[in-house]
């Protein structure tokens, strides 16, 4: 495991410009992927440490939600289905700020994509809309990356321990049901 991370690490390290593209380039094809945003971001953290991969990290967020807007405005039927879609969830009145986005976006389970139409409707144009999308990737990006350069940090013994300490969890929060077909339970010795 050591070896590995020391050969990415390496990798990386000689990569120069490479990296960093790749990196950000990957941010752009996460939704084709559908790779959590969140998992990324933790990439960036372990790989290219905390400056670094925050910085990449809202370049490449910021990237995939102009992307997003050039898509979603290219396909109107697709936005009002969307919008739509968006009601049903929040409600017909319910608009965000640019604060409550930033939030919700450090939320994992929350579709980044769905954030980024809410800062649509919200935005007066696509200048506004690119600032906005900086501002709130920017919680995001740092939250997650400082998560990741902690990760790298950890020895191999200590995400051992926290692993097995795991285990337990994945034992008490099994599911608690059996299932018995009928022929099985009414068993008629011959």
């Amino acid at each position: 495991m050591e070896q590995v991370g020391q050969y990415v690490m390496a990798f990386i390290e000689t990569g120069g410009l490479f990296a960093p593209i790749l990196f950000i380039s990957f941010h752009l094809l996460r939704p084709l992927l559908f790779v959590p945003v969140v998992f990324i971001i933790i990439s960036g953290g372990v790989l290219f440490g905390a400056v670094a991969g925050t910085v990449y990290s809202v370049v490449g967020i910021t990237l995939s939600s102009v992307l997003f807007y050039g898509l979603i405005h290219w396909m109107p039927k697709t936005f009002n289905k969307l919008v739509h879609v968006k009601q049903r969830l929040i409600g017909k009145r319910g608009e965000l700020t640019t604060s409550q986005i930033a939030i919700l976006r450090l939320i994992p389970f929350i579709h980044f994509h769905l954030l980024s139409l809410c800062l649509i409707e919200i935005s007066e144009g696509f200048k506004d809309y690119t600032k906005s999308s900086l501002l709130t990737s920017i919680p995001l990006a740092f939250v997650y990356t400082s998560i990741g350069q902690w990760l790298s940090n950890l020895s191999p013994y200590y995400i051992f321990i926290s692993l097995l300490a795991l285990l337990p969890l994945l034992y008490i929060l099994r599911r608690k049901e059996i299932v018995i077909k009928w022929q099985e339970f009414f068993q008629v010795s011959t």
